[in-house]
This record gives C-alpha cells, structure tokens and sequence, in this order.
C-alpha cells in the first residue's frame, strides 16, 4: 500500500507499512502460535487476509484547523491538525464523503477544538460506511452550542453526500464536554434516522450511534463464517449458546439454526435494540438478547449452556468470568480475541478448556494488531 502521509511523517499510525503483507501476516501468525501453542497445541487454520488498502469501515476524525480551512485526521503533538481525509484505508466514497464534511464545517460554522485554549465545539467526526455505501455521520460536540446550525443546513448535507454517491442513513451529534483524550461521551442526539445496515454474508446487522462493530467488514464476515462453520461440526453438542459481549448480534446471529437456543448479553442497550431488530427481520425467535454486564449476567444464572462465545474487548474476560468458565460445566467455549495478551492470561485460567482450533484473522493490516478466534473443549 503505497501512503504520501507515512512516507512524509505526516502520520506513522500504520507502523507496519514498509514491512511486506506476507511477512506482516507470518510475523503475526508466529506471535500468536508462540503464546498459544503452550495452551494446548490447537490445529492452526490458514490465516484469514482481506484487502490490504482501503478496508477500514470507520473514519474517526479529528477536527482542526480553522472554520475556513478544516482538516478531518490526526493532530501533531504541539496540536496541529493533520488532513487525512485520502487516507488509503478509506475507500474512495469515502475520501469523497470526507471532503462533503469537512465543507459542511465550514458552512455550519463548526468552530474546531483547539486542545491549547480549550476554545471551539467540533472535536471529532465519526463516518461509518456500510457495504453498500450508505453512511452513519456522527459529529462530536463540547456543547449543544453549534446543533441549531447542524440541523439547518442538515438538507443540504444529504444532498451533498447523496450526489458524492454516499446516501446517509443516519446523522447524530455526540456530547463530550470534557477536556480529556476520551473520542466520545454518553450522551447522543439523533437528527437524521435511526440505524445503519452493515450487510455481512446474508445477515443485515442495524448498527445505531455508539454501538461497537468492527473496522474491517471483509475480515469480520469472515470471523463469523468461520464461527458459523466451526459451531456447525459440534452438531447436537452446541444446543444452547451464550453470546457474551455480543455487540450488535454478529455471532448470535450467524449461528442461529434450528433448535439451537442463543442468548446474546451486552451492556450497550442501543446494541441490544439493534440485534432485537435483524432478529425480528429474520424471523429467528429461538434468539433472545439481555442488556446486561456480561460476567455478572453469566454468575447469576443456574446452568450453563453447551457453548459459551465470547467476544470481549482488549482487556479479556478477566478472573471473574474465566473462573466461572472454569468451574462450570460448560463444554465448549469459543473466543474471539483482539489481544493475544489477555486471551493467554484467560486461558491460564481456565486449564481444563484446551485451545483445539485456531485462526488468525488479520483485521488490522499495516498494524501489529490482528484477531484470534480459538475454540476451546473441556
């Protein structure tokens, strides 16, 4: 992949660029074999690749500069904006829905964060872009200051960005008062639909403001086809399944079958509405979702299901739940991973779950970073 920003030093987020795709993709392969071969010695499947450019669904966005003369990117240490709005992860739809924004700062008279005086409204734009080129724009805001000016000129944004080939599904502004390096708060005003739909394989999952889903659409329908494929083998011995950290339904989702009872647990409730949704348009009643912290959900209940996924954010599952995993008499349990880190401190302990299955799936190329999915059996 060939970036003017890297080889400039304007941005270095993609660490890994001059390092060859193959040799990226061994030198993760060997990382991740090196702390899970101990565990149990899995079958190692061939690494799973998407495209090496233009992959990432997501564009977030720091605003800087002027009014007049916006950039929508990164900020250098002393606080500069950098414009990255050709970033080759993006597709060009998006490059051009960028270049819509960041003339929409300009007409609505979104004054950017200044990090120094702590002076402006706009410190981030967030673009989701579905596969069929629809988009979720959020923008983030100190203060509600600036949304009378956004729902003005919202008409002429639609039009804009639907000429740019970019229909919009969904305009929010998100509230982050606060002066610390946090992307975005709780607090959302929805101005233009309700969800955005990620086609992955055959399932439309709805994705609402500040659900999670990840960067990389490609590799992700690939994670849940091997889920779905892996799952399919155990048979009659995967009846009941427990989705923790579900997100929007990807897993759940995928491995609804006949007969199989899935419960999905997530603590976002805008995620849990989402998932209710494309269960709902499938007609997959034997699907029940909780909006509910994952490990103390899983605690509370009086019996184990055949299969546990989960799916949790880089830090783990933690001792908590491992140690309810351990002790259970859960037969299988199927984890998806973004750091090989804590999933090796949670297979430690929970030792009578054997790693039998692994695939590396590289979700963040030009990057270290990668996702594991491991099938473990008691």
């Amino acid at each position: 992949m060939e970036c003017a920003h890297f080889a400039t030093g304007r941005c270095r987020s993609c660490s890994l660029l001059p390092v060859p795709r193959v040799d990226q993709v061994a030198d993760k392969s060997a990382h991740v074999r090196t702390l899970l071969d101990p565990l149990g010695s899995p079958e190692w499947l061939e690494p799973f690749t998407g495209p090496e450019a233009g992959f990432r669904n997501k564009a977030k966005m720091v605003a800087g500069g002027t009014v007049e003369s916006p950039t929508l990117g990164i900020l250098t240490p002393g606080g500069a904006g950098v414009d990255l709005r050709d970033c080759p992860l993006y597709t060009p739809r998006m490059h051009a829905a960028l270049g819509v924004l960041a003339h929409f700062v300009t007409l609505a008279r979104l004054v950017p964060y200044d990090l120094a005086t702590r002076r402006g409204e706009l410190k981030h734009v967030l673009v989701t872009e579905a596969p069929s080129g629809a988009l979720m724009v959020r923008f983030v805001l100190r203060s509600t200051e600036p949304v009378l000016r956004i729902r003005k000129h919202l008409t002429t944004l639609l039009s804009q960005l639907r000429e740019a080939g970019s229909p919009v599904e969904v305009v929010s502004v998100n509230l982050q008062p606060e002066h610390k390096a946090v992307l975005e708060g709780p607090d959302e005003v929805v101005l233009h639909g309700e969800t955005l739909t990620m086609q992955v394989n055959e399932v439309g999952l709805h994705l609402r403001p500040q659900s999670f889903f990840q960067t990389n659409t490609a590799v992700a329908a690939g994670l849940y086809r091997a889920a779905r494929a892996w799952v399919g083998e155990l048979a009659g011995d995967a009846e009941s399944v427990w989705d923790l950290y579900c997100g929007v339904g990807g897993f759940a989702l995928h491995l609804a079958t006949p007969g199989r009872r899935i419960t999905g647990v997530e603590v976002s409730a805008e995620a849990v509405v989402s998932a209710r949704t494309t269960a709902t348009e499938l007609g997959l009643d034997s699907l029940d979702f909780v909006t509910a912290d994952a490990t103390t959900w899983a605690l509370a209940q009086d019996e184990a299901p055949d299969l546990v996924v989960v799916n949790p954010p880089r830090r783990g599952i933690g001792d908590d739940l491992a140690g309810w995993l351990e002790r259970s008499e859960t037969p299988y349990v199927l984890y998806s991973s973004c750091n090989a880190q804590s999933l090796t401190r949670d297979l430690a302990a929970m030792g009578s779950l054997r790693p039998v299955r692994a695939q590396l799936l590289d979700m963040f190329p030009q990057t270290g970073h990668y996702e594991v999915l491991v099938l473990l059996a008691r």
